[in-house]
C-alpha cells in the first residue's frame, strides 16, 4: 500500500499525540538560539594554554585556561560593547593577538595581551586598519602586519616586535594589493592587479621588485599564493591556470619547478593544514556538497581516519595545533546539534571533548540541513542546501508532507559560498514554520573558474536567474508554496533581494535586505579607500563607472532605477558606520518607495557597520524580521518582548507596518 505524506503525518499525530505536537509546536526563543557560549578554541604553540571566545556579561571576549584544566577558563578581555571574535596565539608563547574596530568602521586596531600579566597593549595606531598577515615560529617574537596608517589607500607591510611594540616598515607601498613573506618574515612576493583584471606577481630580488609570474583575468580569483614552507624554498600555490578548478602545487622557488600536491575535477582546492613547524602540507579540504579531507602526508592518514570516526562523518575542521604537532584542536559541527570542540592527542589517537558551543541545544528540536543539486536554465550545476520545519517531514525522506512558505537565503560576497554547516539563523526560520533554501549561484567560489567567471557582468541578470531557478526548483519538488516565498540576504545578498523585488516583480512575496546596495553607481563611488588596489576587480567583473558602456550597465542593474515596479513589502537593515555599503544605499531606496506609498520598513543601527555585530542589535533586528516575515508569509513569530533593551535600534521609517515592533520601540525611534 502506498501512503501519502499527509496520511503519514495524520497517523503520527494520532499515535504520538502530545509528544509530536509538542515537538512541532515548541516556539524556540531568540535567547535559546543566541550567541554561542564558547567557540573558536585554540591551543598555544607550547601546549600550555587553551583559549576560546566566550561570553562575559553577554559580550564575546577571550577566555584563557591552563591546558591541564580546560574547564577553568577565565575572561582575559573585558569588552562591554561589540566584543572580540578572533584572536591568534603568538609563537613566543607569551602573548595573544587580537583586533577590534570602532563601531563597525573596519579600522581594526591590533592588540597584544600578555598571558602572564593579562595586560593589553595596542600595537597599531587608532584610525588605521591593521591585518595580521604572518605569524611563524622562526620569527617567534614578531608579527607581520598589513597597515594603512601612512596611506589609507594602500597597506604597508610592517614588522612589529610583540613585546616592545617596536615597528619596522618593510616597504612603503603605492601599487601592490598584497605581499607574501617567508618564515623569517622577509618579503618575497607582491601582487598587483592590472587594468584588465589580470594578476601579476613580483619577486623581491636584488633589492627591487622583479616580474615573477602572472594570471590572466579568468584565473585571477582562482589562483592564489598560500604561503611558504619552513625551508623558505617551497611555496604552495592554488592554481587554476591550464585547468578549470584550482589545484595545489608545491613551487620550488629556486628552480621554478612545480609539483602537483592535490587536484579535484569538481571543486577548487584552496585550504590546507600544514605542519606547524615545517610548514609542509598535511591535508587539504575538499568542499563540494559536503566537505571532506584529502590527506597528503601518509603519517597523518590514521589521524584523519580517527577524526572521521569521532565526528561520526559530520563536518570537522582542524583549527589549531601545537608546535610539535602532537595536539590538535578539532571542531565538529553537525548541522542539527551544537558544535563540539575536541582536544585530540595524536600520540594516542584519542580525543577529549573540551566544550560544546551551546550544551542546552541538546534538548531543542533542531533540524538537519539537506544538500542537493539543480540545473540553471542555461545548464550550470548549482549546489543547494535546504532546511525544513520540525514535523514537516514525517517519513524522513527529506521532503515536506505539503509545500511550505519558504525563505530563499542569498549569501554575500558574491565571491563566497554556502556550505554544509550549522546555521543558527536557518534553525530560527525553520522553527517559525518556513523552509529555508540557499543556493550557490554563479559567481560563488570553490566550483572552478568557469563557474566563477560566468558571473562577470551578470549582477542583476543571470545571477538573479539562478536564484529564481532555485525558487522554481523548490516549487517543482513540492518543497515550497509559490505564493509565499521571501528573498533574504546581506551585502551582495541584500543587493539580490532588492534586485529581485524591483527588477523581477511578482517572483517573490517580500524581501529583506541588510547592507544591500541599491545603486551600483553610488556603490562604486563610495567603496572604502583601502579597496583601491583591488577596485579593478569590481570594475572588470561588475562594471566600470568611468566608461559610458560600464555606466550604462551599472544603471541597468541598479534596483533603485526599478523601485516603481516593487509589489511586495521590503525590510531594509543598515549600519550607520558601514564603510562598504553606506547609508546612502538604504536611504535612497527608502525615499523612492515612500514617495510612491510602497510598504518599506527601514531599521538603522548607529553603532554598527557592515552587518550587526553587537548581540543586542542582532537580536533586535531578528525580532523585527520575525514579525515582518509573519506578516507576509504567515509563519509564527516570537513577540518583541524586551529584545530591544540594550540595543541602539532606530526605525527612521516604516514601523507602522509592524504593530508589535512599533509598540516596543524606545522613544528615540519613529
Amino acid at each position: 500500500m502506498r501512503w501519502t505524506k499527509a496520511w503519514l503525518l495524520l497517523i503520527a499525530c494520532l499515535l504520538f499525540g502530545p509528544f509530536a505536537a509538542h515537538a512541532q509546536d515548541a516556539l524556540l526563543t531568540r535567547d535559546q538560539l543566541g550567541a554561542p557560549q564558547q567557540t573558536s578554541g585554540a591551543i598555544s604553540p607550547n601546549g600550555a594554554w587553551l583559549a576560546y571566545i566566550g561570553l562575559e556579561q553577554g559580550v564575546p571576549n577571550i577566555f584563557l585556561a591552563p591546558r591541564a584544566a580546560p574547564s577553568r577558563g577565565e575572561a582575559v578581555t573585558h569588552d562591554r560593547q561589540r566584543g572580540i571574535r578572533d584572536f591568534r596565539f603568538a609563537y613566543d608563547n607569551r602573548h595573544l593577538l587580537f583586533t577590534q574596530d570602532n563601531n563597525g568602521d573596519e579600522n581594526d586596531r591590533l592588540y597584544a595581551l600578555n598571558l602572564r600579566t593579562r595586560a593589553v597593549r595596542a600595537l597599531t595606531p587608532a584610525g588605521s586598519r591593521a591585518i595580521i598577515d604572518t605569524l611563524r615560529p622562526h620569527a617567534s617574537r614578531a608579527v607581520l602586519v598589513m597597515l594603512n596608517d601612512r596611506n589609507p589607500e594602500y597597506f604597508d607591510p610592517v614588522r612589529i616586535d610583540i613585546s616592545s611594540g617596536r615597528t619596522e616598515r618593510l616597504f612603503e607601498n603605492s601599487e601592490y594589493a598584497a605581499f607574501v613573506a617567508d618564515t623569517h618574515l622577509n618579503l618575497r612576493l607582491a601582487t598587483r592587479y592590472t587594468d584588465d583584471g589580470a594578476k601579476h606577481w613580483f619577486q623581491y630580488r636584488d633589492h627591487q621588485w622583479r616580474p615573477w609570474s602572472d594570471a590572466r583575468p579568468e584565473d585571477a580569483l582562482t589562483t592564489t599564493i598560500l604561503g611558504f614552507a619552513s625551508d623558505d624554498r617551497t611555496m604552495y600555490l592554488a592554481d587554476s591556470r591550464g585547468r578549470d578548478t584550482a589545484a595545489i602545487f608545491a613551487i620550488d622557488m629556486r628552480t621554478g619547478g612545480a609539483t602537483l600536491v592535490a587536484a579535484d575535477d569538481h571543486v577548487d582546492l584552496t585550504r590546507i593544514v600544514t605542519h606547524p613547524r615545517s610548514g609542509r602540507a598535511q591535508a587539504i579540504v575538499r568542499n563540494d556538497l559536503r566537505s571532506d579531507w584529502i590527506v597528503t602526508e601518509r603519517s597523518r592518514e590514521a589521524d584523519f581516519a580517527a577524526l572521521r570516526e569521532i565526528a561520526h562523518n559530520e563536518p570537522f575542521a582542524v583549527t589549531s595545533q601545537t608546535l610539535d604537532d602532537r595536539t590538535w584542536i578539532v571542531e565538529v559541527a553537525p548541522t542539527n546539534a551544537s558544535p563540539r570542540t575536541y582536544i585530540y592527542d595524536r600520540s594516542t589517537g584519542r580525543a577529549q571533548v573540551w566544550f560544546q558551543s551551546n550544551p542546552e541545544w541538546a534538548s531543542l528540536p533542531l533540524q538537519p540541513l539537506h544538500a542537493s543539486e539543480l540545473r540553471s536554465r542555461d545548464g550550470l550545476r548549482l549546489t543547494a542546501y535546504y532546511m525544513l520545519p520540525p514535523g514537516a517531514d514525517p517519513d524522513g525522506d527529506g521532503m515536506p508532507a505539503s509545500p511550505l512558505p519558504t525563505i530563499i537565503w542569498v549569501h554575500g560576497g558574491p565571491w563566497d559560498r554556502e556550505s554544509f554547516a550549522f546555521r543558527t539563523l536557518f534553525q530560527l526560520y525553520a522553527n517559525r514554520g518556513y523552509a529555508v533554501v540557499s543556493v550557490n549561484f554563479r559567481g560563488s567560489t570553490g566550483f572552478g573558474k568557469a563557474f566563477l567567471n560566468a558571473a562577470n557582468g551578470e549582477w542583476g541578470a543571470r545571477m538573479q536567474n539562478d536564484l529564481i531557478d532555485a525558487k522554481n526548483w523548490a516549487i517543482g519538488r513540492g518543497l515550497s508554496r509559490g505564493d509565499r516565498i521571501a528573498i533574504v540576504g546581506g551585502s551582495y545578498g541584500g543587493y539580490a533581494a532588492l534586485s529581485a523585488m524591483s527588477m523581477t516583480p511578482g517572483e517573490f512575496t517580500c524581501g529583506i535586505s541588510v547592507a544591500g546596495p541599491s545603486s551600483l553607481i553610488t556603490l562604486m563611488s563610495t567603496i572604502p579607500e583601502y579597496w583601491t588596489s583591488t577596485r579593478v576587480i569590481y570594475e572588470t567583473r561588475v562594471g566600470d563607472p568611468d566608461t559610458s558602456e560600464g555606466r550604462t550597465l551599472l544603471q541597468a542593474r541598479s534596483p533603485i532605477n526599478f523601485a516603481s515596479q516593487i509589489r511586495g513589502a521590503l525590510l531594509i537593515g543598515q549600519g550607520a558606520n558601514d564603510p562598504r555599503v553606506t547609508t546612502t544605499e538604504a536611504e535612497q531606496m527608502v525615499a523612492a518607495m515612500r514617495a510612491r506609498g510602497q510598504p518599506v520598513t527601514y531599521v538603522l543601527f548607529p553603532d554598527e557597520g557592515h552587518g550587526f555585530q553587537r548581540e543586542e542589535n542582532d537580536r533586535a533586528f531578528s525580532a523585527v524580521t520575525e514579525e515582518f516575515l509573519a506578516s507576509c508569509l504567515g509563519g509564527r513569530f516570537e513577540p518583541v518582548g524586551d529584545d530591544f533593551q540594550g540595543s541602539s535600534i532606530t526605525i527612521p521609517y516604516g514601523a507602522q507596518y509592524l504593530p508589535g515592533v512599533a509598540a516596543a520601540l524606545p522613544d528615540r525611534s519613529n
